[in-house]
């Protein structure tokens, strides 16, 4: 196994000690690619990168209320104080649960309790993609205006009367889930009264035929159903009670929820689990929370439970990750995205292994449009590409990872409007980037 994950590794960081190549040509139908890395990212420290700008707009203010006030008179400061507001990575302090993002998966970096880790803990190499024309025709904007001082835009979501539905990662005492309308402007803003809690690492977002909402709490352990006009239907799971979902024992608990996809009956797939790590491994002392692998549960549009099937690491059917999962419209197969493996895993609507597709980017984000074509949303290596069914790219959207016009911290999922434009979050930034239809 620990030669299997070197091997993989190797394979997709094409890094010079393993002599890939560092770049392809244009072929096959696919565009050109290259590899480049994160060394010239603008700075995160926004604190330093504002200094002249702070006495101007924000003096006497620190901790998070400068970075609210930072972000309210972001279009009046310096622009290396903009660039490094909108850099990736700016989410620091909303993740209040203090669960670890990794300790003893072999992905992890090295560490004292895990020595095996083999991720690099410099520049990661990252691949792009050379469309013809620039990004299909597709042009950046941004017309929606998120509230200041909050961080990464998580997700997206559109529902049928074209409302964007936005999913936010702040400080306690901010709202986290917004509502705009078709013309941008702010509908609903949710936050702990709504809610019921704050979320303590929001994730993925999902709306439903019915245009409710459905949301993720990956480190509360929750997944909530919100009505159009933002009611709280039920939760399911226990806040800050992450563990297996067993219903014979009727234990009905989540385990790092990320994301959901719908079939056409309205039942949900939940997937759940950024991998199969700490503080959820197998032999936990928590009875309730033994298992810690990776899987998807399938439940019903109020909730009941129908199946649940696992990833379990390594092996044909197996994942280690399951950090996003989509339903083929044309068939309903359910796409798993597989993160730090690059690959894709696809199932029945049941449950039964049917592919896996190994890729050249991280799978953070998968969706299908409205004409049953699929995309890959790539993270942090800050593309979107539009693949066919055999995993084959035919374009891509998207400058790479930073904080300029077209560019993106971390894919943040997509979502399509009626008239085929692309919107998509970013993990790292307060920001919603539009793609218009060419």
């Amino acid at each position: 196994m620990r030669v299997a994950r070197l091997a993989v590794i190797a394979l997709v960081t094409a890094t010079a000690a393993t002599a890939q190549p560092a770049s392809g040509p244009a072929a096959d139908g696919s565009p050109a690619w290259f590899v480049t890395h994160d060394a010239n990212l603008p700075s995160r420290n926004y604190a330093m990168m504002c200094r002249e700008d702070i006495p101007k707009f924000c003096g006497g203010q620190s901790g998070q209320a400068l970075r609210i006030c930072l972000s309210t008179n972001k279009s009046k400061v310096s622009q290396a104080c903009q660039d490094s507001l909108n850099s990736p990575g700016q989410t620091a302090g909303t993740d209040t649960s203090n669960t670890p993002n990794c300790e003893r998966s072999v992905i992890c970096a090295t560490a004292a309790n895990n020595a095996g880790g083999v991720r690099q803990t410099g520049g990661v190499p990252r691949v792009q993609w050379r469309s013809e024309p620039l990004n299909m025709g597709y042009r950046p904007a941004y017309p929606y205006e998120l509230p200041p001082g909050g961080d990464g835009a998580t997700s997206v979501g559109m529902d049928s009367r074209d409302n964007l539905w936005v999913l936010q990662r702040v400080m306690p005492g901010m709202p986290q889930l917004f509502k705009f309308g078709p013309d941008r402007k702010l509908i609903l803003s949710l936050g702990v009264k709504e809610l019921g809690h704050h979320l303590d690492k929001p994730h993925g977002l999902a709306v439903d035929a019915d245009n409710n909402v459905w949301i993720c709490d990956t480190s509360g352990a929750t997944v909530q159903k919100i009505s159009a006009e933002g009611k709280l239907l039920f939760t399911l799971g226990q806040h800050g009670r992450p563990g297996d979902w067993d219903e014979a024992k009727g234990q009905r608990l989540l385990w790092q929820p990320i994301s959901i996809a719908f079939a056409k009956d309205g039942s949900a797939y939940v997937a759940e689990g950024h991998a199969n790590e700490s503080p959820n491994d197998t032999g936990s002392s928590d009875a309730a929370n033994r298992s810690g692998a990776a899987r998807i549960i399938h439940v019903a549009k109020d909730g009941k439970f129908i199946a649940q099937w696992y990833g379990n690491t390594f092996g044909p059917g197996k994942f280690f990750q399951a950090h996003d999962v989509a339903v083929d419209p044309r068939n309903g197969d359910v796409w798993i995205g597989d993160r730090e493996e690059y690959r894709l895993v696809v199932y029945t609507a049941d449950g039964q292994f049917i592919k896996t597709i190994q890729t050249r980017n991280l799978t953070c984000n998968i969706a299908f449009d409205k004409a049953g074509e699929l995309w890959l949303g790539t993270g942090q290596d800050g593309q979107i590409v539009k693949i066919d069914r055999s995993g084959k790219v035919l374009g891509a959207l998207g400058n790479g990872r930073g904080a300029g016009i077209g560019q993106v911290g971390e894919t943040g999922y997509i979502t399509w409007d009626s008239n085929g434009n692309i919107y998509t979050g970013s993990t790292g930034q307060d920001r919603v980037t539009m793609w218009v239809k060419p």
